[in-house]
């Protein structure tokens, strides 16, 4: 695990407005997301141009190929809007041939196909979500004209990333990835190896050419969200897949849509939470709180009860989600990475929690050559295992990790969620109990220790106190390290919470891109 100093101490304080607040993984999307509020658009409004905007800035992790979900509370009360991927219709799994090697090295503990192909590579794809979501919620919701809403990340496109270190980290982590696929190549990479940022003490001008998705976010704008599913954009967007020997066509691009659901309510002790109702993490972690709800008493701060409290709690969860859950080919499924979350609220108390992921970081470590989008690699989070509730099947909707929330507590709201694949849940619910159990403020929350339950070994922060650490250990193994900006121990989470009149933002404080703006 990485280390760092001791006496190396970050703090990133939430910050505090009276106006609404975008809290997003990267810097710039948020400030295009504050930018919207400032003149006059809602909750909504800011979350289409956070979306757009996030999916350029940081490519790598979402963007308008990809697929997710989000809680929205926009005065009637709370609602789950799912956006999903699903496998293209024509996928079979014959086609996924177990390697028999017992496990693939990627983010989920499933035994490895062949080649990766249900990870890596065009085989990968799954049909996306992100644009129908995002705007089936501006059709109901949005004050602001759609195409003036995207405007901002055309110009982001045109712009292209500021190659600074922390990108320059990520493309390294994938380079090898990345170079299997000549257009992912030619974006990303720098005569095969990840670019040159800078030297010793001299700074970087260079840049992530972003254009080519320009054209495409503005027949979006121009077209509205079905571009991407009727029109031209998603005809080319299907021919690339297929060219590149995916099981992706245009009929499933045509067939995919964003689906209402009614939120599910989750009482915790003298608090309610509402999280997403199916095929998400969200039933997992309802899971978890009524696990929590007998498992210890609160006091006044978290100690190691606590802490032993969350492990159990999540591995009984995620044990009765390994298991259960998936896409059982009806309207009312059983079921309930690299991603990236953001929370927003308005100067009304309006809010969103909105989650959109690739899966992997890069997805497929594909981009479609017409249509500069970097496209997901949905496939893997089926079970390659024939005979699961969640084994991959043509036409399946993805058992995905993620788990925005909306809760309300001691006459406060909240909206938080996180990135970090199956280290999602558990981060989300940590915060949601330091919110409700032991009544933290935004700030404090962030900033307190967590742990990572999500496995079969539990990650601890290593500044939590000795009487922590061995309460977990006396339950299984333990493994200490610090936070830090790579890689993600603990998840990468963002929140808003309102009390009163006052609103309230943050991020993880590790994050080099993250920040909560007021607008």
């Amino acid at each position: 695990m990485t280390q760092l100093s001791r006496a190396q101490i970050t703090t990133k304080p939430a910050t505090r407005s009276g106006r609404g607040i975008v809290a997003a993984q990267h810097r710039l999307a948020a400030e295009v997301g504050a930018e919207v509020l400032a003149a006059g658009g809602n909750a909504v409004d800011a979350a289409v141009a956070v979306s757009f905007a996030i999916g350029v800035v940081e490519p790598w992790m979402s963007g308008p190929a990809g697929g997710g979900a989000m809680m929205l509370h926009m005065g009637a009360g709370p609602e789950a809007l799912y956006y999903g991927m699903r496998a293209p219709a024509g996928l079979n799994p014959a086609d996924y041939p177990l390697s028999g090697e017992e496990v693939s090295g990627d983010l989920f503990p499933w035994k490895a196909v062949v080649d990766d192909r249900n990870v890596i590579g065009a085989t990968a794809v799954a049909v996306p979500g992100v644009v129908d979501g995002i705007g089936k919620a501006h059709a109901r919701y949005g004050r602001m004209p759609w195409a003036e809403l995207i405007a901002p990340a055309v110009k982001l496109a045109k712009e292209g990333i500021e190659a600074d270190w922390y990108l320059a980290l990520l493309i390294a982590s994938s380079t090898r990835a990345l170079s299997r696929d000549p257009d992912a190549a030619a974006r990303f990479l720098e005569d095969g190896q990840w670019p040159t940022v800078a030297n010793w003490t001299a700074l970087s001008d260079k840049r992530i050419d972003m254009s080519s998705m320009a054209p495409s976010l503005q027949a979006i704008a121009d077209e509205g969200a079905r571009a991407l599913y009727d029109g031209d954009l998603g005809a080319a967007l299907a021919a690339d897949v297929e060219a590149k020997g995916g099981s992706l066509r245009r009929a499933d691009l045509q067939a995919y849509q964003a689906v209402w659901q009614e939120a599910r309510a989750v009482p915790y002790r003298d608090a309610m939470l509402w999280v997403t109702p199916h095929l998400t993490a969200g039933p997992t972690i309802a899971d978890v709180f009524s696990n929590l709800s007998t498992g210890f008493t609160p006091g006044r701060a978290p100690d190691a009860a606590a802490y032993a409290a969350y492990a159990e709690a999540c591995d009984a969860a995620y044990a009765k989600r390994l298991a259960n859950d998936g896409d059982m080919g009806n309207d009312d499924p059983r079921g309930p990475a690299c991603t990236t979350h953001f929370s927003i609220v308005d100067a009304e108390g309006n809010m969103v929690a909105m989650t959109q992921t690739l899966l992997s970081i890069f997805g497929s470590r594909v981009v479609s050559p017409s249509t500069g989008l970097l496209l997901n690699n949905g496939i893997m989070w089926f079970d390659p295992e024939p005979g699961r509730p969640n084994s991959l099947a043509g036409g399946k909707r993805c058992l995905m990790n993620v788990c925005p929330v909306l809760g309300e507590a001691g006459g406060k709201r909240f909206a938080i969620g996180a990135s970090g694949g199956r280290k999602i849940m558990p981060a989300v619910a940590q915060l949601a109990s330091f919110l409700t159990d032991f009544g933290m403020g935004l700030d404090a929350a962030f900033h307190q220790p967590r742990i990572d339950a999500s496995g079969d070994t539990v990650i601890a922060d290593d500044s939590l106190p000795a009487s922590v650490i061995e309460s977990l250990e006396a339950r299984g193994r333990v493994v200490t390290t610090r936070r830090a900006p790579f890689p993600f121990a603990f998840a990468c989470p963002a929140g808003v919470l309102r009390d009163g009149e006052e609103n309230f933002g943050a991020t993880e404080i590790m994050s080099p891109w993250g920040e909560a703006i007021a607008g």
